[in-house]
């Protein structure tokens, strides 16, 4: 299967077997990124993380009274 980064527009052929061709073949709302793409958001996410000025915002949970 032939694929394309979404980020740096490189095309790259990956096995039609493996989960990801399959969750791209499926969900055509998933994206494809190449691995020195993946790797290097990765990296400058842990960066930001180190600074201590990072947040993540997540849903407050509310408990069900029931």
């Amino acid at each position: 299967m032939r694929v394309k980064c979404v980020i740096c527009d490189t095309v790259e052929n990956i096995d039609d077997e493996t989960l990801v061709a399959k969750r791209l073949r499926n969900r055509p709302i998933h994206t494809y990124m190449c691995n020195p793409c993946q790797n290097r958001i990765t990296e400058k996410t842990n960066e930001r993380i180190a600074t201590g000025k990072f947040r993540l915002y997540q849903d407050k949970k509310t408990e069900d009274t029931w």
